[in-house]
């Protein structure tokens, strides 16, 4: 294996895990429980994953001069605020996830076709960072991947409890209700300490 097909598998390895703990966040949810807004600026577990899957078709596609061939009217100058963060009625659960497979399987083509130096241009970006490579994207878009699956873990807590990198591995360690709400209570205890 040389240097540079290396350096992409290993890049691609923490941009597909990403992705996989953000597709799991949704599994065994029914359409009201990912469509629920949990914060105040109505921050939604389907509405997370098609902005990323969105993102995901821009990035590899737009900005290497390829089409993806999907329509995305959320997306255009013309589309109102937040299109992107949420999903239709017409947007189902199983709609969403084929959306988001289906960008990601088109950034695989992208980055399996393309040198990491592959030259790229990010026209929505300020002119002077426009010019970018394969490889900054991709760091761009596991950061972007990441950010909104954390987002998406604390989401999925705040609807039924779940919590975890993926199926397999919490990340957390393994102790039961009675533990977690002593902890909780330790925490809001020092909190309430330093008052209003």
């Amino acid at each position: 294996m040389t240097d540079d097909s290396a350096e992409k598998a290993m890049l691609t390895s923490y941009f597909r895990s990403a992705g996989d703990a953000l597709l799991w966040k949704l599994e065994g949810l029914s359409e009201r429980e990912a469509r629920l807004p949990m914060t105040r600026t109505g921050t939604n577990l389907l509405g997370l994953v098609k902005h990323v899957a969105s993102t995901e078709y821009g990035y590899f596609g737009e900005v290497f001069g390829r089409d993806p061939g999907v329509a995305m009217p959320w997306i255009d100058d013309t589309a109102e605020d937040n299109a992107d963060m949420w999903a239709t009625a017409d947007e189902s659960l199983e709609w969403t996830t084929g959306f988001y497979v289906r960008a990601r399987e088109f950034s695989g083509r992208t980055i399996a076709e393309l040198d990491l130096d592959a030259s790229g241009v990010v026209p929505w970006w300020p002119a002077e960072r426009r010019e970018v490579t394969l490889r900054r994207i991709i760091v761009h878009m596991t950061a972007e991947t990441a950010r909104h699956a954390g987002h998406a873990d604390i989401v999925r807590e705040l609807i039924d409890g779940a919590v975890g990198m993926r199926p397999t591995n919490s990340n957390l360690p393994s102790h039961g209700d009675e533990w977690w709400a002593q902890y909780r209570a330790q925490l809001q205890a020092v909190a309430d300490g330093f008052g209003e």
